[in-house]
């Protein structure tokens, strides 16, 4: 068993996520995996195609996440911490390519500095999204260029902090008369939550294995 100490290779990293997940759809504000979706069609919305790229940075320090903080101004997830990502448009083949696109465009990240290694769980997210978490392994990107329209900061975790499940809580939160459960992941000044720290979840799971 791999602990929250000890450090990942590129190669263990490819390996890993190359191992059959035992998947599961996952929601991002109950950890019953069918709880989102059934929500929403319930609301009547229907759920649109998203994909976000889970960036692990193989630094020569140590591998990282890298992770953004959004804009305060956005319609959805203003301020939140989350993945590069956004709705699959026609132009993108799958959801890996708009992974690559999504995080070229939103800080500046080029697609030749990914190796993708795999995917994660599909998340539902109370904006009627239904994503598909890429996981790629990035050569150290030099100086990135996020979008200020999008992006307000990027910043890095590293992954050994991700590793040990130490340092995720499970919070509850009463909302409608319903309790909620969703994990959170506070590092230094960052409040990492909602599907973002599911997320993360995933990927600490899977890299544990």
């Amino acid at each position: 068993m791999l602990t929250g100490q000890q450090s990942l290779t590129r190669e263990a990293v490819r390996r890993r996520l190359a191992e059959p997940l035992r998947r599961r759809e996952r929601g991002d504000g109950d950890l019953n995996p069918d709880f989102r979706r059934r929500e929403l069609l319930a609301e009547g919305k229907t759920l649109r195609p998203a994909a976000v790229l889970v960036p692990i940075v193989d630094r020569p320090a140590g591998m990282t996440v890298l992770l953004t903080q959004r804009s305060p101004h956005l319609a959805d997830h203003a301020g939140q911490v989350s993945f590069p990502g956004g709705r699959i448009e026609e132009c993108d083949v799958d959801a890996t390519t708009c992974a690559l696109r999504e995080a070229q465009e939103e800080v500046g990240l080029p697609p030749a500095n990914v190796e993708i290694v795999g995917r994660l769980d599909t998340y539902v997210i109370r904006t009627g999204y239904e994503v598909t978490p890429v996981v790629g392994v990035v050569d150290p990107p030099g100086e990135l260029r996020p979008d200020p329209t999008e992006v307000a900061e990027v910043f890095e975790v590293p992954l050994r902090f991700i590793l040990d499940p130490a340092n995720v809580e499970l919070r509850e939160r009463v909302i409608n008369g319903m309790t909620r459960q969703f994990y959170v992941w506070p590092y230094l000044g960052y409040y990492i939550w909602g599907a973002t720290a599911g997320m993360l979840v995933n990927l600490s799971e899977a890299l544990r294995r």
